[in-house]
């Protein structure tokens, strides 16, 4: 999955960095930028230790433990579930792939808004499900609507095959990167244990609360991090305006991994139409490149995986109340973080071309300098730590903060799916299975242990075997949006059953892993081949699995309706309309968020946008013939990404969907099976 595949490189290549200036071990040592950067790194990791510290005598209760004690407060949220959802790839994936393969995959940009939007449609309900009922994890809620615990199973399985391979990813690369920046000092492997070990220390010990704390600190480097690579970006080109002069000479020649579109556009400068019918990455490559409109837009289906993942459900339910949903997803994600990506990211990334990291650029004379090594072949994992590299001499010190950007950007990620997936084989598992009455302080060593575990894991897979944590790494994110359907019936739809939402989840999962390389080596295990490749018609698997499951979902549920069942389910569903209806004035505004919300998904990120390639001035016709000055597609990217701050705030706050309940929700219980050992009380008792 294009998600994390510069991480991959990473994780595959460490040795391709492609550091400006090599020293040995002994002159490292004596290197000021590497004194700043262990200065940096003692006291974040001292913060980090201390919530850790702080948040263990804390958590008294199971709930103190997994869930902060559902007191999550308002900033705390916002920022922590910010950097929660953008990740390392944010800081050194996202610009090393925009650099690899132009504005046509800076469309993933649109991940700001389209990564919140899936927490507008679930959140707010899921939050008021677990306060009124006690619940700790997703599995908890999914057995108990659907009555069963086969629904429960697949969730922990979703969780484990989210966060143990994407885990592996992030600190392997924090690995890399430590070992970039400090010349080798430090080597890979060592670097990524370390790393491991505290971030470890802090999240077994304090549990989510101790995660919250430090990725509010985490969201703040990591925004300041991207736009101050993308500002020594800018510095380094010339300033914005070189920056599109540059730009407008690239488009009037080939150069590129993809060359020319089928409309015979510079690949950088456009996307390669609306969909071809390739039999798949592997098999066929795309004319042009991989990121037609289709692509585009399910690749932001497996984008939403990150909030519909097992991981952000418990976020949900550690809040005092449903008060930073909003914010978070309207302000601090689609407006503030798309801000960052579609200004400060694009300059990193497309602005490598001219300062040296692609040759034919420099061959032609379009370049503006060779600060920055050859990265041409699979090398855009490097981009950043080169980037940052570029004020070794003169500001060391900030190399070395930077860096601390780079490194909290990635475990902030990584931390929060170690907590939850803990907590999941504890409440989901163990306790369910094993020891019913399980205590407070029994599950909260459990919890422990269960972190131990995922850590343990993704650690012996990033360092023993980088291929296996490539072929899983890339499914995670689709893997969490095949939870949508089962989100969905528990907040919307009471018509979808438990056969249903089981199947379909199940049927979903593998047709993700049989559209991805995985598949491929399954099959070629049993001595087979798949005939049709990786992401076949450049349709994402996040989109071959949403298929599938939904449609068998669908199907399924038509075909399992029971009287006794829908009423049970419908409790669950009263429950919401009564606390949280539409007021009657806003009923009429239906429609319009609908149209809404489907304009944008077909023209912001979907096959529409291909008019985003010329509507502006063809690629080719230079600064005078580009209506704003800028690239068509990139000013057609930028104003869609307004438009869909707009819609999140229309959803958010308008349409009431991430605001307060209507009427407070009254707990039955604070933490259930801890006073009730069987299954929840009925809702509305």
């Amino acid at each position: 999955m294009r998600r994390t595949c510069f991480l991959y490189c990473i994780v595959l290549n460490g040795g391709n960095a492609g550091t400006r200036n090599r020293t040995d071990r002994g002159e490292a040592i004596l290197s000021a930028k590497v004194v700043w950067l262990f200065v940096f790194v003692a006291l974040y990791w001292s913060y980090c230790i201390f919530w850790g510290i702080k948040s263990a005598r804390m958590a008294k209760t199971a709930s103190d433990y997994f869930l902060s004690g559902r007191q999550l407060s308002l900033w705390v949220f916002v920022l922590a579930a910010t950097a929660t959802s953008f990740s390392g790839w944010t800081f050194m994936g996202h610009p090393g792939l925009i650099y690899r393969d132009g504005f046509q995959y800076a469309y993933a940009s649109f991940y700001a808004i389209t990564i919140p939007f899936t927490g507008v449609m679930f959140l707010k309900r899921q939050w008021m499900l677990g306060k009124r009922f006690g619940y700790i994890t997703p599995g908890e809620m999914l057995s108990d609507y659907f009555q069963g615990d086969g629904i429960r199973m697949l969730v922990v399985a979703v969780a484990l095959l989210f966060s143990i391979p994407y885990l592996g990813v992030q600190l392997g690369a924090s690995g890399f990167l430590f070992q970039v920046l400090t010349d080798d000092l430090v080597p890979k492997t060592a670097g990524m244990w370390v790393l491991s070990l505290v971030v470890l220390i802090y999240v077994a010990s304090g549990g989510l609360r101790a995660v919250a704390y430090v990725d509010t600190v985490q969201c703040l480097l990591l925004a300041f991090g991207i736009i101050a690579i993308g500002l020594i970006s800018y510095s380094h080109l010339g300033g914005f305006g070189a920056f599109n002069e540059h730009m407008a000479l690239l488009g009037k020649t080939d150069i590129g991994k993809w060359g020319l579109t089928p409309d015979g556009y510079n690949a950088y400068l456009a996307i390669p139409g609306v969909i071809q019918f390739t039999a798949g990455l592997g098999k066929e490559t795309p004319v042009g490149g991989l990121w037609t409109g289709v692509m585009c837009l399910t690749y932001m289906f497996a984008l939403m995986g990150i909030h519909s993942a097992p991981a952000f459900t418990m976020w949900a339910f550690g809040n005092q109340s449903t008060k930073p949903f909003a914010p978070q997803q309207v302000w601090a994600s689609s407006f503030g973080i798309g801000a960052i990506l579609f200004f400060f990211t694009a300059a990193q990334g497309m602005g490598a071309h001219f300062l040296g990291a692609t040759p034919g650029v420099t061959e032609a004379g379009i370049g503006v300098s060779t600060v920055i090594p050859d990265m041409s072949a699979n090398g855009q994992g490097g981009l950043v730590p080169n980037l940052i590299n570029l004020v070794g001499d003169s500001s060391p010190w900030f190399v070395g903060l930077l860096a601390v950007c780079a490194l909290a950007a990635m475990q902030s990620t990584g931390a929060a799916y170690m907590s939850t997936a803990g907590g999941m084989l504890t409440r989901d598992l163990y306790k369910r299975f094993i020891n019913p009455t399980a205590s407070h302080d029994t599950q909260k060593l459990f919890g422990r242990l269960g972190v131990l575990f995922i850590v343990l894991s993704a650690l012996l897979v990033a360092t023993y075997s980088s291929d296996a944590l490539v072929l899983l790494g890339g499914l995670a994110v689709a893997f969490g949006f095949q939870m949508w359907p089962s989100l969905a019936a528990v907040t919307w739809f009471p018509w979808i059953t438990r056969q249903g939402a089981t199947y379909g989840l199940a049927a979903g999962l593998l047709a993700v892993i049989f559209t991805e390389s995985l598949g491929g080596s399954i099959a070629g295990f049993f001595g087979g081949e798949l005939p049709w490749g990786r992401w076949p018609w450049t349709i994402h698997s996040a989109g071959w699995g949403i298929i599938f499951n939904a449609g068998i979902c669908i199907v399924v549920s038509a075909m399992t309706q029971n009287d006794a069942d829908l009423a049970h389910r419908m409790k669950y569903h009263n429950f919401l309309r009564e606390h949280a209806t539409l007021s009657a004035s806003k009923q009429g505004l239906k429609p319009v968020a609908w149209a809404i919300t489907l304009i944008w998904l077909i023209f912001g990120i979907g096959p529409g946008a291909v008019i985003g390639n010329d509507i502006f001035g063809a690629p080719d016709a230079g600064i005078e013939g580009w209506t704003f000055g800028i690239p068509s597609i990139w000013a057609w990217q930028i104003l869609w990404w307004a438009l869909g701050v707009f819609m999140m705030w229309f959803l958010a706050y308008k349409m009431e969907m991430s605001t307060l309940p209507d009427k407070e929700v009254e707990a039955l219980v604070d933490d259930i099976g801890d006073t009730v050992t069987a299954t929840a009380p009925e809702p509305g008792s």
